[in-house]
C-alpha cells in the first residue's frame, strides 16, 4: 500500500502546546501500553505499519516540519517537502511525482491520500487497504472514503452516493451545511467527506501535466513557488466524471480543538498536576517541571508549556485562535532531527536554552556572526568540534565559542547541555552552515 499523509498547519487552536513548527500532530498525548506517550503522527504511522508492514508511507509537508518528522518517526519514512504552501493539488502532485521518481513506485500502482492526524481505530486502515485495492481496479478515476455520520455536523462536506452499497458511484457533493440541512443530509444517507481518497499514480500525474508545465519531479520542485494555489477538490474532484465512494463506519474523530482532543485523552492529567476532589471534567497537560494545582474547576482544560499557559472552559477553547494570533513571540520549544531544544530565559542581550541531543546524532557544523555561545554539559557524553579541533565532553565540561567560530557537537550517549547565547542581535537567521571534514 502506498500512502501519502498530508501534514500541514500550525495548529494554533492547540496553543500553547502547538506553535509555528510544532503542529498538533506532533504533540505527545496518547499513552501507549508501555506507559510512554506518542503523538498523532506516531500513532497513525504505527497503525499503518500494524495493518500493512510493507506500506510505503510518504508525508507531504513543509520544510519547517521535516526535522520533527524524522525525530518522531526516524529516517526511513518518506518526506515530500513543499518549498512553500500552494494548497492541496500542488502538494499531492509533488508527492505523487516523488513516489514515482524518488521511491520507484510504478505508474499503475494505487495511491491513498489521507490527513496525518485522524483519531481512528485499526478498521480505518483496513478500509484504506480496501480503498487501495478498489482504486487499482481502475473502475473510477477516484475512489473516496465516505464516513458514516454519527451526528449532524456543520464542519464537514457531504458525499451523496447513488446507492447504499459498500462501494457506490458518487451522485453529488454538498458543501458544509447549516445544522438543519445537515440533519436532512443524514436522513438521506449521505456520508462525511473526510478528505481521504485513492487513485492510480498515473491518474494524478496526468492531471498534473494537464494543469502544470513541468517535466519531472525535480522540475516540479524547482518551479513550485510559481504554481497557482488550487485545491485538489477544485482541480481534480469537481472535473472527474467517474468517482466512487467506499463506506467507512468505524471510529473517526477530528481532534482539532482542545475540547475534542481532551475527549481522546485516556487520563485527566499528563505531567505534574494535582486536582482536588471537587474538580469535574478537568484535563491538564503540563510540559514544565513545575507543579500545577487545580481547585474546584469544572469542564476546564489547563495546558502549560514553554510557550505559555492556557486556562479555559472546554467549550470556549474552540475559539482560541484569534486571541493566539495576537501573540508575538519566538519559538520556545522545537524538535529537530538531532533532538530538541527548550528556551529557558530571554534577555535583551542573551538567551539561555536547554538542548537535548539524541545518542548518535549531531548538530550541523555552523557559525554565528553576531553572538558568542557557551555550552555547559549537564549530562551524557559527546564530542565537540570548534574550528576543526575535536575534544570529548562529559557532564561538568564547559565549551566557549566566540562569534565566527565554526562549531558542532555530537552525542555518544543522550547529551544534555545548557547553551547561553550572548550578543546584541540574537536571531535564528544568524547561522551559516559548513561541511565537516570526516
Amino acid at each position: 500500500m502506498n500512502i501519502i499523509l498530508l501534514s500541514g498547519g500550525s495548529g494554533k487552536r492547540l496553543w500553547p502546546l502547538s506553535n509555528d513548527v510544532r503542529s498538533k500532530q506532533f504533540i505527545k498525548i496518547f499513552k501507549k501500553e508501555d506507559g510512554e506517550y506518542e503523538s498523532m503522527v506516531q500513532r497513525v504511522y504505527r497503525q499503518i505499519k500494524a495493518v500493512d508492514t510493507d506500506a510505503v508511507v510518504t508525508i507531504a509537508t513543509s520544510r519547517s516540519q521535516v526535522s520533527t518528522i524524522h525525530n518522531q518517526l526516524g529516517e526511513d519514512v518518506g518526506v515530500s517537502v513543499e518549498p512553500c504552501r500552494r494548497d492541496t493539488f500542488p502538494a499531492i502532485a509533488l508527492a505523487t511525482a516523488y513516489l514515482k521518481e524518488v521511491r520507484g513506485v510504478d505508474e499503475n500502482e494505487p495511491v491513498v491520500v489521507c490527513p496525518v492526524d485522524p483519531y481512528v481505530d485499526d478498521s480505518y486502515f483496513e478500509t484504506l487497504k480496501k480503498l487501495s485495492v478498489q482504486a487499482g481496479k481502475g473502475e473510477a478515476g477516484l475512489v473516496l472514503m465516505g464516513i458514516e455520520p454519527t451526528y449532524p455536523s456543520e464542519k464537514y462536506g457531504y458525499i451523496i452516493p447513488e446507492n447504499k452499497d459498500a462501494v457506490s458511484p458518487v451522485k453529488t457533493f454538498k458543501e458544509k451545511p447549516d445544522m438543519e440541512t445537515a440533519r436532512k443530509y443524514i436522513a438521506l444517507g449521505t456520508l462525511w467527506n473526510g478528505g481521504v481518497f485513492a487513485y492510480r499514480l498515473k491518474y494524478v500525474l496526468d492531471r498534473a501535466h494537464e494543469l502544470i508545465d513541468f517535466t519531472d519531479y525535480a522540475d516540479l520542485f524547482a518551479r513550485y513557488d510559481t504554481l497557482p494555489k488550487i485545491s485538489f477538490d477544485y482541480a481534480v474532484v469537481e472535473k472527474e466524471p467517474a468517482i466512487q465512494v467506499m463506506r467507512y463506519c468505524g471510529e473517526w474523530k477530528d481532534l482539532g480543538t482542545w475540547n475534542t482532543l481532551t475527549e481522546a485523552m485516556t487520563e485527566p492529567v499528563i505531567g505534574d498536576a494535582v486536582l482536588n476532589d471537587v474538580c469535574e471534567n478537568v484535563s491538564v497537560i503540563n510540559e514544565l517541571n513545575v507543579p500545577v494545582v487545580c481547585m474546584g474547576l469544572k469542564d476546564m482544560v489547563v495546558s502549560v508549556s514553554a510557550e505559555g499557559v492556557l486556562v479555559s472552559d472546554k467549550e470556549q477553547s474552540s475559539y482560541i485562535k484569534p486571541y493566539v494570533d495576537k501573540i508575538e513571540q519566538q519559538i520556545m520549544f522545537a524538535e529537530k532531527s538531532w533532538g530538541s531544544f527548550r528556551v529557558l530565559d530571554v534577555e535583551e542581550d542573551s538567551m539561555t536554552i536547554k538542548v537535548t541531543l539524541n545518542a548518535g546524532h549531531r548538530m550541523n557544523y555552523h557559525s554565528h556572526l553576531h553572538r558568542d555561545e557557551i555550552w555547559n554539559v549537564i549530562s551524557g557524553e559527546g564530542t565537540v568540534v570548534v574550528d576543526g579541533m575535536e575534544q570529548n565532553v562529559k557532564a561538568g565540561d564547559v565549551v566557549t565559542m566566540q562569534a565566527g567560530c565554526r562549531h558542532t557537537v555530537s552525542a555518544v550517549t543522550e547529551l544534555k547541555l545548557i547553551e547561553v547565547q550572548l550578543g546584541k542581535e540574537i536571531s535564528v537567521h544568524d547561522k551559516q552552515k559548513f561541511e565537516l571534514d570526516a
